[in-house]
């Protein structure tokens, strides 16, 4: 793949060590010595390219939902950063981290970086003959810690329900490294292979073996103390005590309360009660009550039929006009289908010509507004 003029002339002779393809035609260049940031020619920006020395003081990383920020710090040149697409941040942190690593003297000449992880704010970095550690919000700064494979003695992992721990045995001491589950298995099998090609053996056994590591790592400090919680069933459970006895004393002495429906029923009717018939149980009405009953329901009944009467005439009534509208609704269609059609007027048709030409010719602005519009979307997305 050919390189742009502007990054060829920047080069100044050196060879480019990797390139990561930043979207359209951005690049990524890295040297032994600088990260090169190619801008191709767009609406935002004239063709640049931009680099970057990897003699950081600290390298961070501020990400977005979209765009990811790289930001160097420099002793003398203070702060410089330049912007790169999310979905990239991988992709360009490994081998500008890598050349961070080689301008700062920690990896030597042939030493490659295998693989770097971010987990929160730990970052680990696998090279072929050493792993670098780094606690804190930059990725990279002078706090870092590094455990060269010639003091390794000891590899072993302790697998947990939501992370796995890598005890790293140097010079005796164990060293303890926490990694979530979902990435445990990749960190381990490349860190293994790692020290199975440095120390020239093929399995985790020979690698203990050939290091001479017989020691078992140290409990793990990370134990989780539950505390009192639920205390067990005991078989012989202790005697109560006096105040015990005295409660259940009392409740046992104390008489039951008395169910006040027990006796409701029961015994003889009250006095004032109404006088019932023996031969069906129902109680005898006077005869004025009777009548007046008698009454009522003979009016009921009037009132009924009368109400009956009514609602059949409504519905009669409303039958005849249901049948009114639809005589003369019939009529009414019938006058607009025997009616001739209105005649189309020429300059109408004139004007609706000329409205879908003039449609047309909107619809192909509108496509063009469009592709510019992409296009200058995929540029904010680079990080222009």
């Amino acid at each position: 793949m050919s390189v742009p003029g502007i990054v060829h002339s920047t080069l100044d002779g050196e060879e480019i060590a990797a390139r990561v393809s930043l979207g359209s035609d951005d690049e990524l260049f890295i040297t032994p010595t600088r990260t090169i940031v190619y801008r191709a020619d767009g609406l935002l920006s004239d063709e640049s390219a931009d680099d970057y020395p990897h003699d950081a003081d600290r390298l961070t990383l501020s990400e977005g939902r979209r765009k990811t920020k790289f930001s160097l710090e420099y002793a003398l040149d203070g702060t410089r950063e330049f912007t790169i697409p999310a979905g990239k941040t991988d992709a360009v942190l490994h081998p500008v981290l890598a050349g961070v690593l080689n301008g700062n003297g920690i990896t030597e000449s042939g030493e490659t970086v295998v693989q770097t992880y971010r987990f929160s704010e730990l970052t680990l970095i696998i090279t072929s003959d050493r792993l670098v550690k780094h606690i804190g919000g930059a990725v990279w700064d002078g706090d870092y810690e590094e455990y060269h494979f010639d003091n390794v003695t000891n590899l072993a992992f302790e697998d947990g329900s939501v992370a796995t721990q890598i005890v790293l045995t140097v010079d005796g001491r164990p060293q303890r490294i926490k990694a979530p589950n979902e990435e445990a298995n990749d960190l381990r099998e490349r860190l293994q292979r790692a020290l199975f090609d440095y120390h020239g053996v093929g399995s985790l056994a020979e690698l203990n073996d050939a290091l001479g590591g017989d020691e078992e790592p140290e409990p793990s400090e990370g134990s989780v103390d539950f505390g009192g919680g639920v205390d067990p069933l005991d078989a012989d459970p202790p005697e109560p005590d006096d105040s015990e006895r005295r409660e259940e004393a009392s409740a046992a002495d104390e008489p039951e309360a008395a169910d006040p429906l027990a006796d409701v029923g029961a015994g003889e009717p009250t006095t004032g009660s109404t006088p019932t018939d023996e031969s069906d149980g129902r109680s005898a009405a006077p005869p004025s009550q009777s009548a007046s009953v008698a009454d009522d329901h003979e009016a009921d009944s009037v009132s009924t039929e009368t109400e009956s009467i009514l609602a059949d005439a409504a519905a009669d009534a409303a039958a005849s006009s249901s049948a009114g509208d639809g005589v003369a609704t019939a009529a009414e269609s019938s006058q607009r289908a025997a009616a001739p059609a209105p005649e189309t007027d020429p300059e109408l048709l004139e004007r609706i010509d000329a409205l879908e030409e003039a449609v047309e010719r909107q619809s192909e602005i509108i496509e063009q507004q469009g592709a510019t519009i992409e296009q200058l979307i995929d540029e904010l997305r680079q990080g222009r």
